[in-house]
């Protein structure tokens, strides 16, 4: 699977007044974002119009006497008053497999012949380049790329900048190069406490870096990241060492102390052809999701130092590097209105109603806002031209406004009043606002979801049938499920058939263990993982009951906040619990079978499952043995099995479990699982592994 080019098409320009427009447009963002403001373009925008004005100038050579075009930055960059030690430059760009060939072409008539030390392949990080000098084994200056001869001194960043030591472990004199930016949890974290001292939000990671560099007046600090992707000499020193190739550097640089591209999930790899490279950007491009920090794109360079030499420099650019841009995972639109839904466990839950947009493969017109408190710090307006982040299988969210582009009409997003489901009070105390009555107002919902295959597994009780239940009187919690006689179920299904079924389901569903009875309460907090971790650990309801906040807290992913949550909710939950009790539900959980014949004690995951130190990541529909295992009970059998589930295919992962993929083309996490050499299994295969589980 080649990944997705991020420019497919470019807009046409049809007269020189259109011309200077998208100059004046390409130099107003550039400007916006050197400034560290919010840009009027996003990324996609911007290379789509940066096409088409080199597509103007390809046209009409001469006609373009004063464009910006050949200037690091377009030409809008600070310059700065700190030299660079050699030209800073940034990367010319290609949007797809026919122009990275094209790129390898022009190289080796620059060479006068193929290049022959190979290519390395790294991930384009989504932040700011910075040059940062160290001088006998102390970082002394930071200085920013400016406009690739000259940047500006932003040393104030020093200490604040995670992977860019202030003192290294030998006294070394050198410069390293490489990019600064936000990992989304630093970002998320700066959006908090720019917030708290009354800035306003940022538009994206990347204008955040680019304004927090600049800043040197703030009251607060912003912790940053750092990775190398090269090294010159300084000062005359000979470090790093010259003549060899660029992971030789890279590595270099890692033992010194300074974090490299090499240390990234994505990694550096070192490859022979250019068809191997474009098979590590597809590899990098599937691993994208799941990465820490924003990629837009894949870089490509010649090895060999001599073959960069060589190559030369261009006025931008150098000539023996290439950016491969990746599909655009961020994009601006307007945001129109904000909807409002009660979740199972009465929490308000807020969804933002966007004009469609194209990101990352697929229109977006929904995207998830987290709170009230979350809308109220991003300072969101109705009318508002947002930044929309989405990436593989992420949902869609809102970042933040652009303020400079909010219209005179636009008005704060509205918060409810009263309960948008039942209109009553809404409890308020918490960033996540729920309904006073809690799981009460959303029954429906709430029932649904205990009735679902991952919790009771009660086949037949969809949508209708619960509603008819409820609209009857006969439903007014979980437990009275199981109260219903047959008539009462034949009657709310409209068919004795159709009841006779559901009483059917209804008893093998008093059978299930306590994990899932237990989740099928609602309570906040306890997913299917979590409310199998509480059984496994008490072994019984009446144990959980029993269990103080300071008990709880031995059971993994219980922290002191949601310890003391779980037990008043569940106290207030003790008529509901003493119904099912009454009525015959399971309240046990059954020991997890042991490997080997050798017991596993107090239900703990056994030391020599399986899966013992294995990490799984499931995708697609499970068939065989493991046909109507969902992604929750594919999570417990891997549980079970002594391993771990993963979400997303990196290094560490051990095995992939693949169903069939619609078309026959393997998935994005299939391709990322064979460029890293992780095993893929199908069902059947990983079904027969666990046998012992099964049967």
């Amino acid at each position: 699977m080649t990944a997705t080019p991020a420019v497919e098409a470019y807009l046409v320009l049809p007269t020189p007044a259109a011309y200077g427009e998208a100059i004046d447009r390409l130099r107003a963002a550039s400007r916006a974002y050197y400034a560290g403001e919010n840009s009027p373009l996003d990324d996609a925008s911007y290379d789509a119009l940066r096409l088409a004005v080199l597509a103007w100038e390809a046209a009409h050579p001469g006609g373009a006497p004063e464009s910006p075009t050949g200037l690091v930055a377009d030409g809008a960059a600070p310059e700065g008053d700190v030299a660079h030690t050699t030209r800073l430059l940034s990367l010319d760009n290609v949007f797809g497999p026919e122009q990275l060939i094209a790129w390898d072409a022009s190289l080796a008539r620059r060479l006068g012949r193929p290049v022959e030390g190979g290519f390395t392949v790294e991930p384009k990080l989504d932040g700011a380049a910075v040059a940062a000098r160290y001088r006998d084994g102390r970082l002394a200056q930071v200085v920013t790329r400016g406009d690739g001869t000259h940047g500006e001194d932003v040393s104030h960043v020093v200490g604040s900048v995670v992977g860019l030591p202030e003192l290294l472990a030998e006294p070394l004199t050198f410069e390293v190069r490489g990019e600064v930016l936000f990992t989304h949890e630093q970002f998320e974290t700066a959006q908090e406490v720019r917030a708290a001292h009354g800035g306003t939000p940022f538009a994206n990671p990347r204008n955040a870096v680019a304004g927090t560099l600049r800043a040197k007046d703030r009251p607060y600090r912003l912790e940053m990241t750092f990775w190398a992707y090269g090294a010159v000499e300084l000062d005359g020193g000979s470090f790093p060492p010259s003549g060899g190739t660029h992971a030789e550097v890279l590595a270099a640089v890692a033992r010194a102390g300074v974090r490299t591209t090499a240390d990234t999930p994505a990694g550096l790899h070192v490859v022979s052809t250019v068809a191997e490279a474009q098979e590590r950007v597809d590899a990098i491009a599937a691993l994208r999701a799941g990465l820490p920090f924003g990629i837009d794109g894949v870089v490509v360079k010649a090895n060999s130092a001599a073959e960069q030499a060589a190559a030369g420099l261009g006025s931008r650019f150098p000539y023996w590097a290439i950016a491969y841009k990746l599909s655009a995972v961020e994009r601006q639109t307007v945001l129109r209105e904000v909807v409002w839904e009660v979740g199972r466990t009465g929490v308000l839950a807020p969804t933002a109603l966007l004009d469609p947009v194209e990101i990352d493969g697929s229109t977006v017109s929904r995207a998830t806002l987290h709170n009230p408190a979350d809308i109220a710090r991003r300072g969101l307006h109705l009318g508002d031209t947002v930044t929309v982040y989405k990436a593989g299988d992420i949902i869609p969210r809102v970042q933040a406004p652009v303020p400079e582009l909010r219209p005179a009409d636009a008005v704060p997003v509205p918060l409810p009043a009263a309960c948008p489901n039942c209109a009553g009070e809404i409890d308020k105390s918490q960033e996540r606002w729920r309904c006073a009555k809690g799981a009460g107002c959303a029954l429906a919902p709430l029932v649904e979801y205990a009735a679902g295959r991952d919790v009771l597994d009660i086949d037949g009780l969809g949508r209708t049938y619960v509603r008819a239940l409820i609209d009857a009187g006969l439903v007014t919690d979980v437990a009275d499920l199981f109260t219903l006689t047959e008539e009462q179920l034949a009657l709310a299904a409209g068919s004795a058939r159709r009841g006779a079924k559901l009483a059917e389901q209804f008893a093998l569903a008093r059978t299930r263990p306590l994990s899932r009875v237990f989740c099928a309460l609602g309570i906040r907090g306890t997913g299917r993982r979590m409310s199998r971790r509480l059984a496994e650990h008490f072994g019984t309801m009446e144990a959980i009951r029993a269990a103080t906040a300071e008990d709880l807290l031995a059971v993994e992913g219980i922290g002191p906040e949601k310890a003391p949550v779980v037990v008043a909710e569940l106290a207030a939950l003790a008529p509901v619990v003493d119904k099912l009790v009454a009525a015959g539900v399971n309240m046990t959980e059954p020991e997890r079978p042991a490997p080997s014949g050798a017991p596993a004690e107090d239900g703990a995951a056994p030391e020599g499952g399986p899966l013992a130190g294995a990490t799984v990541v499931v995708t697609g529909r499970m068939t065989g043995r493991l046909d109507g295992f969902g992604r929750s009970a594919m999570n417990e059998l891997i549980e079970r099995a002594g391993g771990r589930a993963g979400s997303g295919v990196n290094a560490k992962t051990t095995y992939l479990v693949a169903a069939p993929s619609a078309g026959g083309k393997p998935s994005s996490k299939a391709v990322a699982a064979e460029k890293l050499g992780v095993r893929v299994l199908t069902p059947e295969a990983f079904a027969e592994l666990l046998a012992g589980l099964l049967d």
